[in-house]
């Protein structure tokens, strides 16, 4: 079976599409008009071994926000969608990422209750054209709209693209562990994650 997703967002302030595979081989398509989103999009791709695809027009005129938001919505939504009655995943997953001087942990589990707690302590506003603060709310849609539980944590760092790297980098291993195959049950005394 085959563990793809294709979202589409149309709202008055952007228009997004999005594919995701979740069974790929870390390779990204991503056009958001943010150089450093896109960098983080692909770095989630490729260290989560997933095929994501991206291409999104929002009113970046205005600022970085809606754009962020929207595609943390759409592929938030794009791993529910793959992940199916998430029967036969391993659920949980963690790791570990350093990038220099930074070191950050994630730890996720797909149990279809979301809930973020993100903490990484950016000492500066933006990165590129993206507000520190958008980093931040990207990872918390993405949570939300995924429906998992996902804890992310600075350990260390000093420079703030090393410490988003680093968490970007601690998030899609962390994934890759959760999405992986375990068996053909439902992973939960529950008898389902839905």
């Amino acid at each position: 079976m085959t563990r793809t997703a294709d979202i589409k967002r149309e709202t008055g302030e952007v228009t997004i599409t999005g594919h995701l595979e979740l069974d790929g081989t870390g390779v990204s398509q991503v056009k958001t008009g943010l150089g450093f989103l896109d960098h983080m999009l692909g770095t989630l791709a490729r260290h989560g071994g997933f095929d994501l695809e991206v291409v999104a027009m929002g009113d970046t005129n205005v600022d970085d926000h809606h754009t962020v938001e929207d595609c943390a919505i759409v592929i938030g939504r794009a791993f529910d969608q793959a992940l199916g009655d998430r029967s036969g995943i391993a659920r949980f997953g963690y790791a570990y990422a350093p990038l220099d001087e930074s070191l950050s942990r994630a730890v996720v589990d797909l149990s279809g209750r979301p809930w973020p707690e993100i903490s990484i302590g950016f000492s500066r506003d933006a990165i590129g054209e993206v507000a520190t603060e958008n980093i931040i709310h990207f990872l918390r849609s993405l949570a939300i709209e995924g429906r998992m539980a996902l804890h992310i944590d600075l350990i260390r760092g000093d420079n703030d693209h090393h410490k988003a790297e680093s968490a970007f980098k601690a998030l899609a291993m962390a994934l890759r562990s959760a999405v992986s195959r375990s068996g053909d049950e439902i992973p939960s005394t529950k008898g389902t994650l839905t």
